[in-house]
């Protein structure tokens, strides 16, 4: 399935944290947070500004971006747990 977010929305992929600590110790499932961390797969065409001309995101697809805790809305396609969020709830692209 093909999908494309409408607007000023992003489809973000979550990029898995190490299971494994610095020095060795092995996290659980249960211990660990949700990344805040992922991959951007798909970006909307852009958000309309007051002279109702169409502002283009600044992400693109294969970004690396930051984004807060409880961002975006889970979502599942073809199989994948990914998130549709704003692209004001983008914090920063990892560079």
């Amino acid at each position: 399935m093909k999908f494309r977010p409408l607007h000023d929305r992003v489809l973000v992929k979550r990029v898995e944290e190490e299971a494994k600590t610095a020095g060795g110790i092995i996290i659980p499932d249960t211990a660990k947070e949700k990344p805040q961390e992922g991959e951007i797969v798909a970006v909307g065409s852009g958000a309309r500004g007051d002279d109702n001309e169409i502002i283009p995101l600044e992400v693109k697809a294969g970004d690396r971006v930051l984004f807060g805790k409880w961002s975006g809305t889970e979502v599942k396609v073809d199989g994948q747990d990914l998130l549709i969020m704003k692209e004001s709830d983008i914090l920063g692209i990892v560079e």
